[in-house]
């Protein structure tokens, strides 16, 4: 015995300007869906942040011990976006210390000279000295060390994320 194929339910059919129409607008639709950007997790709100200069302020508690770090309030205020702190390295520079070859795992760094002067060295750049008004990026990852300062220096730093990791070098 034969087979005998199933034929199809008859449908209506449109008139060809209404389908082509509404081909095109489907057509349209997944293309877009296709090209369409994920959508990232939305951020937390971020808050005002507000600080004013108080010597108390300033705390041994920051990333080297040959520093006072005043937090700016960024990193709260931004849910970890962003991290801003003014920096005195405590005078007088023992390069011993300091001068230590590292780098940041950080998206981006950026370093303001608003009292003294630091001398630096940033792999590709060499020995640069920072005076006040001087300021700079280190892109991410970049090896660089401190290697000599003023008694009253003071830095504004802002990094992004605020959370980093600091990796040593040996020399």
């Amino acid at each position: 015995m034969a087979k005998q194929k199933a034929s199809r339910p008859a449908t209506k059919k449109r008139s060809g300007a209404k389908a082509a129409a509404r081909s095109s607008a489907r057509k349209a639709v997944k293309a877009k869906a296709r090209t369409a950007a994920p959508k990232k997790p939305a951020r937390p709100r971020q808050r005002i942040a507000i600080s004013h200069h108080r010597e108390e302020d300033f705390k041994a508690d920051g990333l080297r011990a040959y520093a006072k770090y005043r937090d700016l309030g960024i990193a709260d205020a931004s849910h970890g976006l962003a991290q801003a702190h003014v920096i005195r390295l405590q005078g007088p520079c023992d390069p011993a210390e300091v001068s230590k070859l590292h780098f940041h795992d950080v998206d981006f760094q950026m370093v303001y000279v608003l009292k003294g002067w630091v001398k630096t060295y940033m792999d590709g750049q060499g020995e640069t000295l920072m005076k006040e008004g001087s300021a700079w990026t280190q892109p991410p990852k970049i090896k660089h060390m401190i290697l000599d300062y003023s008694d009253d220096v003071e830095l504004l730093e802002v990094i992004l994320p605020a959370e980093f990791k600091t990796v040593e070098l040996k020399a």
